[in-house]
Parts: structure tokens; C-alpha cells; sequence
């Protein structure tokens, strides 16, 4: 990334990023779809109106492992391979015990966060189902999200793209399987998710014991340094918070909307898929330039 032409490397390292994303605001767009049309506009509303929820105790996580990638980019770029092996193994142990940690506070208080936000009598059992069993694969999505910024932090957005489109692939398989074949409701749609999140994680995990670099991950080696930590945590909590207080305005809003009945949750989080589609150019470069400009 540091050789030739700048424009162009950018554009290169965005593009992988751009159609990964793709891929996973379409599989996300493919789980309404078929809960829409196979379950009806209550399934819909309780898979549809758990995003903004998710998005708050997931995104602040997703935040602080920003500062991870920082991190990590800044010692390849400097060729301190001792401080990014260090980075590397601190995030990966990291991301296991924050994954542990989502997974219990879901799955305990699931229901009453359901109740905070106003969710109607006709879809909470539902939005329960759904939000129980996609935070039961919180190590899954945490780890998937924290393999995927360690390539992007090293300059590899190809392998990102890679693992999401065969993650893209299996959910919409395993959502018609699940909710149009074996009829598992809603809990098929999370199931779905998860497996595919855990398969992507999976295969990402795997890669990293596998490449020649700097950033090899070495199972032996997976703990915490506190030192490392402090920073990771330092320079990615901004970002955390950042994204919590846009979640917790989400939230809010989507508490709102649930006061008016499922019709209106079902539409309102139809069109938040849609309305993914147009962040994706510009958060694609931004993730691409933030990486280049480290790096250097």
C-alpha cells in the first residue's frame, strides 16, 4: 500500500471493502425478505425493529476494536513485528471475552430491554426468539469482526471479502432452509445468521494461523497484555461511545415507532435495511483511507 500510485492503491483497497459490505447489507436485506413473505408482517416487525438494539451493544464493541486496528496498522507500517504480534493476540483474546460478555447480558436481558423500548404484546415473543439466539452467538459475531479488522489493519481487504460472500451465500441457504422449508419461525432467521457469522469467524480465525507475516496468529499465544489493552481500549473507545450514543438515539427512536403497532416496526425496519445501502461508498473509503494513512 505504500508503493506506487496513492489514488489508486486507496481505490484498490476500498473496492474489496465496498463489495463485502455489499454482500452483508444484501444477506441482511435476504432475512427480511424471507421472514416477510413466508412469516408474515409480525415476524417481520420483531426481526426487523431488534437492529437498532443490536447495533448499541454490538456497535460499542465494534467501536473499540477500531482502536485495535489502529493500533495494529501503526506497528506494520513501522515494521515492529514484537508489537504487532503482541496487538494481534491481545485482540483476539479480547474479542473472546467481550463475545462471552455480549452473550450473557443478551440473553439475560433480552426481555427487558424488549419492554424498555415498548415492543407490542404481538411481536415480543418473537423479538425474544430472535434476540436471544443471535446474542447466544455472540463469540461468533465478535470474533468474526475482530479477524476481519486485523486484515483490513495489515492492507488485506481481499480475505474479508472472500469469507463474507460465503457467509452472504450460506445465510440466504440456510433462511429459506430454515424458515420456508423446516418452518422454524423467526429462530431460523437467527440461527441462520448466526452459523454464518460463526462460519465466517471460523474461517478467518483459520486464515490467520496460516499467513506469512507479522500479524500470524499463534493459539499459544492468544492472551491479554495490559499494556496493549490500555491502548487498544484508549484509542478505540471514542469510537465505542460514538457509536452508542447514535445507537442509543436508534433506540429511541425505535421505541417511538413501536408505540405504533407492528405495521409500522415492520416498514420503518424495511426501509433501515434500504437505507444501508447508501452508506456503503462512503464507509468502504473511509475505512480504506484511515488504514492507508496509518500505515504510512
Amino acid at each position: 500500500m505504500t508503493e506506487g500510485n496513492i489514488s489508486k492503491k486507496i481505490m484498490l483497497f476500498a473496492l474489496p471493502i465496498f463489495l463485502g459490505n455489499l454482500f452483508q447489507q444484501l444477506y441482511n436485506v435476504v432475512d427480511s425478505l424471507v421472514v416477510g413473505n413466508v412469516l408474515g408482517k409480525e415476524a417481520l416487525a420483531a426481526v426487523s425493529s431488534s437492529g437498532s438494539l443490536i447495533f448499541l451493544i454490538v456497535g460499542f464493541l465494534g467501536g473499540v476494536f477500531v482502536g485495535a486496528g489502529v493500533i495494529i496498522s501503526r506497528y506494520f507500517g513501522a515494521k515492529n513485528e514484537e508489537k504487532v504480534s503482541i496487538a494481534v493476540h491481545t485482540t483476539m483474546a479480547f474479542a473472546f471475552i467481550s463475545g462471552l460478555l455480549i452473550t450473557i447480558v443478551g440473553v439475560i436481558f433480552t426481555p427487558w430491554f424488549l419492554k424498555l423500548m415498548g415492543t407490542p404484546d404481538d411481536v415480543f415473543l418473537d423479538a425474544v426468539t430472535y434476540l436471544r439466539i443471535y446474542f447466544a452467538g455472540g463469540i461468533g459475531i465478535v470474533m468474526y469482526n475482530s479477524c476481519m479488522g486485523i486484515f483490513q489493519a495489515v492492507g488485506d481487504s481481499k480475505h474479508p471479502l472472500y469469507y463474507l460472500i460465503i457467509a452472504a451465500i450460506t445465510n440466504v441457504v440456510l433462511d429459506i432452509l430454515f424458515v420456508a422449508v423446516f418452518d422454524f419461525g423467526v429462530a431460523g432467521a437467527a440461527l441462520a445468521t448466526v452459523i454464518s457469522q460463526f462460519l465466517s469467524a471460523i474461517l478467518g480465525f483459520v486464515k490467520l494461523t496460516k499467513v506469512d507475516g507479522y500479524h500470524k496468529l499463534y493459539i499459544r499465544k492468544i492472551k491479554i497484555d495490559g499494556n496493549m489493552l490500555k491502548s487498544l481500549v484508549n484509542m478505540g473507545l471514542p469510537t465505542g461511545v460514538q457509536n452508542s450514543v447514535i445507537a442509543f438515539a436508534n433506540v429511541i427512536v425505535q421505541s417511538n415507532i413501536n408505540q405504533f403497532g407492528s405495521v409500522a416496526m415492520a416498514g420503518s425496519g424495511s426501509f433501515s435495511k434500504l437505507e444501508g445501502f447508501a452508506f456503503l461508498p462512503i464507509t468502504s473509503f473511509s475505512v480504506a483511507l484511515t488504514t492507508f494513512i496509518i500505515i504510512m
